[in-house]
């Protein structure tokens, strides 16, 4: 079975939706019981990082997707997901979930023509080989909306970068966990078929 985690995070049902298209049957759920049991997890989010780690917290679910990490099984983050599995962010000098050594960091520019959040398609460059992106290659492009960015401590967690004023990392990988800060359920074919890894992935690499 595959889980949603549900952390009062949004965008639950377009990730299930673009789930769904890929043949994958997912469940949306909020008990930390239900994440446990799972055989993959795909944690996705919108919005601030504050509430998200309370809710984590709160719920029991934070410790949950701990377990599920440290059992070996699969683990997807997207979006906010990709942040808060860095052990802190900058957003309210917050400490996050730590399954990957590092933080997350506000885009600062002094160009105006770069704006925050930043929105919209742009490219990838995949800086390492990874299950997930059998079929994805440098140069294609996702679809982004985020103030934040991941700032891994070790450059061998850093899967794929893109440019933006500087270049940051986009996505996210440590053992069982892939993370990417780009929305697959947003990004068209493409995203679709990075999904579609996910579903056969045994969480090695």
């Amino acid at each position: 079975m595959l889980a949603i985690v549900d952390y009062d995070a949004g965008n639950l049902r377009s990730v299930q939706r673009a789930c769904t298209h890929v043949g994958i049957e997912a469940e949306i759920t909020a008990d930390p019981a239900v994440v446990r049991s799972a055989d993959r997890v795909i944690f996705p989010g919108v919005g601030a990082a504050t509430s998200a780690v309370d809710t984590l917290a709160r719920t029991g679910l934070g410790d949950a997707l701990r377990d599920v990490f440290e059992a070996g099984r699969p683990v997807l983050g997207i979006c906010l997901g990709s942040q808060i599995v860095l052990e802190h962010t900058e957003e309210d000098d917050r400490d996050c979930l730590g399954l990957v050594e590092g933080a997350c960091q506000r885009f600062e520019f002094s160009d105006r023509n770069l704006k925050v959040p930043h929105i919209g398609w742009n490219e990838i460059e995949i800086k390492r080989a990874h299950p997930l992106l059998q079929h994805v290659k440098s140069g294609d492009q996702f679809y982004f909306v985020h103030s934040y960015y991941a700032v891994p401590a070790s450059a061998a967690n850093v899967v794929c970068t893109t440019e933006y004023g500087i270049e940051f990392c986009s996505a996210v990988g440590r053992d069982n966990l892939f993370a990417s800060q780009f929305h697959l359920e947003k990004s068209g074919e493409i995203g679709l078929t990075v999904l579609a890894e996910f579903a056969n992935w045994d969480g090695t690499c």
